[in-house]
């Protein structure tokens, strides 16, 4: 592989577009790639890649026992030759509950591999990597973490075959300051430019299959149709949120300014145009 001569980056020289991968669009692309996916992988398992003899992408859409189940789908579901399964999620906007909806896809993937008859022995270790561009841990500054089952007093571990990780891609550092693959894959995945993204690549082969992957998903027409329209999907989705907050903090200041006027609930709730309830539980904030 060449880096440097006769490269797309060299020849794309009217239209310099380039996905990011914290869009789950080119997230998912990306891992349609054999050898970016093997990478990864031997990222999130602490291994060489050598490691990992072969992968295999799995169906995204959770099996539903009953038609009324949740329906879970994911972003990257991936099997190992051992039958270790890893789901790989991408989540730029801060999700209300993210920690819930990491469990239930764990749980649903674990308790999936056995059909009728299966032996509890045949299950296999279950990873759920959730890669966020948002800090979910704002106590320290550890960009990445792995949770197990563990004993709450003694802190043995009580079985390993459930498995969190949690990349916080917004905590990594200026520079990167280790040696370890998942570290460099979190600075590839939270590129901005192509400067960034052709420096990770000169770190390791397979970062730099990621860029030559990155590169041909940014020059496929149709590709860059669903990543812009998921672009516009984030961007209308957090306009409404900020003017949904927007809208309530305007709110809250109104019914707690005539509150502070001595005006009654009900009369609170037919200037406003809100129910009594609603009223009701905004004063009880303000007197907290």
């Amino acid at each position: 592989m060449n880096l440097t001569n006769n490269t797309p980056m060299e020849t794309q020289t009217q239209d310099d577009f380039i996905m990011l991968p914290t869009n789950d669009v080119c997230f998912a692309g990306l891992m349609e790639n054999p050898k970016v996916r093997k990478g990864f992988c031997a990222a999130v398992m602490r291994v060489r890649p050598e490691e990992i003899a072969e992968t295999e992408l799995l169906p995204t859409h959770l099996h539903r026992e009953y038609a009324d189940d949740k329906l879970g789908i994911l972003d990257v579901r991936v099997k190992l030759i051992d039958g270790v399964q890893i789901n790989l999620e991408m989540q730029v906007r801060n999700y209300e509950f993210w920690d819930e909806r990491a469990l239930f896809y764990i749980s649903k993937i674990f308790s999936d591999q056995l059909k009728s008859g299966d032996s509890y022995g045949m299950l296999q270790k279950c990873i759920h990597v959730s890669i966020l561009d948002f800090i979910r841990f704002s106590g320290d500054k550890k960009c990445y973490r792995t949770i197990h089952f563990r004993d709450d007093d003694d802190n043995v571990l009580y079985n390993d075959k459930m498995e969190l990780q949690i990349l916080e891609i917004k905590k990594l550092p200026k520079e990167v300051q280790t040696e370890e693959d998942i570290v460099h894959w979190m600075r590839f995945f939270s590129g901005k430019n192509r400067e960034e993204f052709l420096h990770m690549a000169q770190t390791s082969e397979y970062l730099g299959e990621a860029y030559e992957a990155l590169q041909k998903l940014s020059a496929d027409d149709l590709k860059r149709l669903e990543y812009e329209a998921r672009e516009k999907a984030l961007k209308d989705y957090n306009t409404n949120m900020s003017s949904a907050r927007n809208s309530g903090i305007r709110l809250a200041s109104n019914v707690c300014r005539l509150h502070s006027q001595h005006l009654s609930n009900e009369a609170i709730a037919s200037e406003c145009d809100i129910s009594l309830e609603e009223v009701q539980e905004i004063v009880a904030l303000f007197h907290q």
